[in-house]
Formats: C-alpha cells, sequence, structure tokens
C-alpha cells in the first residue's frame, strides 16, 4: 500500500512536470543529460528496454539522481506525456 501511494505521488509529481514543459525524453538525451548532471530525476517504463534500462540506472548511480521505475508501459507513458510515440525513459530538469 505504501509503495502504491509512492507511485501515485510520484505520477501527479510528473504529471506536473509535464505541464510545466521541464520533462526530457528519449535514451539518447537522458543519457547525455545524466553524464552531464543536469536531471533531478529519471523515469522508467514498465517495459523499458533492458540494454537502455542497465544504462540509465548506471549512470543514475553514478549522478546520483532518483531513478523511479514506474507501472506504467511506454505505450501508456507516451500518453501520460502526451505524445504521440511510446515513451521508455523520461527525466525532469526541474525549475
Amino acid at each position: 500500500m505504501a509503495k502504491e501511494q509512492t507511485l501515485d505521488t510520484e505520477l501527479n509529481q510528473l504529471k506536473l512536470e509535464v505541464q510545466n514543459g521541464t520533462i526530457v525524453v528519449g535514451g539518447e538525451v537522458v543519457l547525455k543529460l545524466l553524464k552531464e548532471k543536469g536531471l533531478q530525476k529519471v523515469f522508467l517504463a514498465k517495459n523499458c528496454p533492458q540494454k537502455l534500462r542497465s544504462d540509465v540506472m548506471h549512470y543514475a548511480r553514478l549522478a546520483q539522481v532518483p531513478l523511479v521505475e514506474l507501472t506504467l508501459t511506454n505505450e501508456e507513458l507516451g500518453i501520460f506525456c502526451k505524445k504521440n510515440f511510446f515513451v521508455s525513459v523520461l527525466g525532469t530538469r526541474g525549475a
């Protein structure tokens, strides 16, 4: 139950970030910004490809950026972000 509430909180935060336009979408961009320590948080779709997942997890750990694994698939995450394509990984830049 606590984990479910945490994910709901994360989704609400992500919704605000989408509305504010402070998200970056895509594996290459997220990895680049993780290497530059330019992200505040990273979100992964439930069915993110394994290679991309391991790369993002590695660089997020190095940059000490929180990583959230969502219960949404990449298709659902794309719809959630109001994109007309699948989204496997995204990051938030903050204010």
